[in-house]
C-alpha cells in the first residue's frame, strides 16, 4: 500500500504517504488511496480530526517528475484535475486537518501540507517551491495557499526564487504554525489534532467554509491546471527537467 492509516489517538485518523523509497513522491498510486481515505473519514463520525504525514521520517518530495516527461497536454490536464479533487476536498474539509512535516515538503508535497488547518514542522525541515527552475508554475493550489498565509508579494518572491524555506522562516512568514524538534513532529501533530478534535464540529465546519470559501474560487484551480498543462509540454520543462537530472543550472 502507498497510503497507510491508523488511529493514534481517540478521534484522530492519521494518513501517511508510504513511498519512502521514492521520498514519498505523489503519483496516482498515492493520490487515489489518499483521496479515498480522506473521503471516507469525512463521513465517519468516529473521526474528528486528521493528521497527514509520511513514512520514513519525511513528508513528501512532491510530484513524480519522471512520469510527467513526454506527457501530452490533455493527459497532463486530466492528471492535474485528478489531483485537484484532493485539493478541493482538503481545502473545504469540514474537520480539522494537521500536517506533520518532517524533513521536507517539496512542490506538490508543500501544496498538500499548506491545505491543512495547522502545520507542524521539524526544526531542520524545509518547504520547497522549485517550480520555476523546472519551467513550471506552482500547482496543488499553492498560488492561493501561500498568498493567503504569507501575502501576495511574499508568495511571488518565494516562487520567483524557487525558494527552499527553512522552518524558522516558514514560521515567520506564516507558512507553518509550530516548529518543534525533528523527533517530536508527529507527536506534536497528533496532540494538536486531539485538541482540535474537541472543538464543536458543526461550528468548526461552518467557520472554516466561511473563511475559506470554495476551492475553485479561492485557489483558481482551473486556471492553475491549464497553465501547468501548457508548461508541461513546453521546451522549458524539457530543459528544466534535464537540468534537474544533470544537477546543473537550467538554460532557458
Amino acid at each position: 500500500m502507498s497510503v497507510l492509516t491508523d488511529t493514534p489517538a481517540p478521534g484522530v485518523l492519521r494518513v501517511l504517504i508510504d513511498r519512502p523509497d521514492a521520498r514519498n513522491a505523489i503519483n496516482a498510486a498515492v493520490r487515489e488511496p489518499l483521496l479515498d481515505a480522506v473521503t471516507r473519514a469525512q463521513s465517519d463520525p468516529e473521526v474528528r480530526a486528521l493528521v497527514i504525514g509520511g513514512t520514513g521520517g519525511m513528508f513528501s518530495a512532491g510530484g513524480d517528475l519522471p512520469s510527467l516527461v513526454g506527457i501530452g497536454e490533455q493527459a497532463a490536464l486530466a492528471r492535474l484535475r485528478d489531483g485537484h479533487a484532493l485539493v478541493s476536498l482538503l481545502w473545504s474539509y469540514p474537520k480539522p486537518v494537521v500536517a506533520a512535516v518532517e524533513r521536507f515538503a517539496i512542490g506538490a508535497g508543500a501544496g498538500l501540507a499548506l491545505l491543512s488547518d495547522e502545520i507542524v514542522i521539524g526544526e531542520k525541515a524545509v518547504l520547497g517551491f522549485p517550480f520555476i527552475r523546472l519551467g513550471l508554475v506552482p500547482d496543488w493550489g499553492l498560488s492561493g495557499t501561500v498568498a493567503r498565509r504569507a501575502g501576495a508579494e511574499a508568495a511571488a518572491k518565494l516562487f520567483a526564487a524557487a525558494a527552499n524555506v527553512p522552518a524558522d522562516r516558514a514560521l515567520a512568514l506564516g507558512l507553518a504554525d509550530h516548529v518543534v524538534t525533528d523527533e517530536a513532529v508527529m507527536e506534536v501533530a497528533i496532540g494538536r489534532a486531539e485538541v482540535l478534535a474537541r472543538l464543536a464540529p458543526g461550528a468548526f465546519a461552518r467557520l472554516k467554509l466561511r473563511l475559506r470559501g470554495d476551492a475553485e474560487t479561492a485557489l483558481r484551480l482551473d486556471r492553475e491546471a491549464r497553465d501547468q498543462a501548457a508548461c508541461l509540454v513546453s521546451p522549458e520543462f524539457a530543459e528544466g527537467y534535464a537540468a534537474f537530472r544533470e544537477k546543473r543550472e537550467p538554460r532557458f
